[in-house]
Formats: structure tokens, C-alpha cells, sequence
């Protein structure tokens, strides 16, 4: 069976295309490598399997590239519609959480030195004030697992909607 539309046109692009649109879906330029040197995929699957790999090999510095191409939660890159997509849950949040989530934000960068990474996807704001008072409480290096576990969520949602719609069609060079 050939693969989705979407994966079909991405295995089709040429290699700085396909490097650009990995880039999009995370800042890592190793995890981003690791995938172009995999093409072509079959199928889903062996994308999925492939992109999480490349995110259980990523080191101290690779995790710090990919988590500088996230927004704060609570703050979606303006005019991104991934990223406003992704942070729905805090769109109709009440001020006061939105306040709370500011200052839970600056907290965690304070003590981990990066952005609090969560898959925003499918959570409420609540939940993710929640979790970042908890992470609050975590180890550098717990917290450090956590973080790639998360990535690993956001960049798997992200390769579905590739798999499924594939690049933008300017991208995609038959």
C-alpha cells in the first residue's frame, strides 16, 4: 500500500525542502538530520518510529535547540496558527489564570533555564497550570526526561498532521 498523500509528498521533496519543513515541526537540527536520513517512510508508522528515536538520541544542547523554537504557554508566536492551535486551552482563560501561568512560566525558566514544555494539545488551561506547578517540584535532570517525553507528544502530533495533509504545497516538489 503507498504511503499518505501527505507522507508521499513529503518523501518527494528534495532535501532542503524536506529539512525546512522538519525544522518547522522541531527547532532540533540532529533530530531534523535523523529523519531526512531515513526517507523514504513507507508509512506512518515507521515516520512516528523514526521521529521518536531521534528524540530518545537527543543530547543536553539538542533539547535546549528544540525547546527554543517554543513559545511560553500562554503565549503563542504571533501569527502562528500551529502554535495557537496547540495553546488553544489558554485562549478563553480566565485573567487571573492567565496571570498565575506568567508567573509559573518565569518560575520554571528562572530555576530550568528554558521554556515549560508541555503538549498543550487537548489540555485546558487548568491542567496545564497544574503541571507546571508540579514540574516546579522536579529534579534538573527529572525534569529534563519529562521535557523529552513532552517533546516526543508535540512532535508526534505534528508528524501526523504531515503524514496526513503533508507540506505546504509551495513546499512540495513533485
Amino acid at each position: 500500500m503507498p504511503p499518505a498523500p501527505g507522507l508521499a509528498r513529503f518523501n518527494r521533496l528534495d532535501d532542503a525542502a524536506a529539512r525546512s519543513v522538519l525544522r518547522e515541526i522541531c527547532a532540533s537540527t540532529s533530530w531534523a538530520a535523523r529523519l531526512l536520513a531515513h526517507r523514504p517512510y513507507a508509512g506512518p508508522e515507521e515516520l512516528y518510529a523514526a521521529g521518536d528515536a531521534a528524540v530518545a538520541a537527543l543530547t543536553a544542547a539538542d533539547l535546549a535547540e528544540a525547546m527554543a523554537g517554543h513559545p511560553p504557554i500562554g503565549r503563542p508566536k504571533p501569527g502562528d496558527p500551529v502554535s495557537a492551535r496547540e495553546q488553544r486551552g489558554m485562549a478563553g482563560a480566565p485573567d487571573e489564570l492567565r496571570a498565575e501561568m506568567l508567573e509559573l512560566n518565569l518560575a520554571y525558566q528562572e530555576k530550568f533555564g528554558h521554556v515549560f514544555l508541555i503538549c498543550a494539545t487537548g489540555r485546558t488551561a487548568g491542567e496545564m497550570r497544574d503541571a507546571a506547578r508540579a514540574r516546579l517540584g522536579n529534579t534538573p535532570e527529572a525534569e529534563r526526561e519529562t521535557v523529552r517525553t513532552e517533546l516526543g507528544r508535540i512532535n508526534r502530533i505534528r508528524l501526523a498532521r504531515l503524514a496526513e495533509a503533508g507540506p505546504p504545497e509551495e513546499d512540495a516538489h513533485p
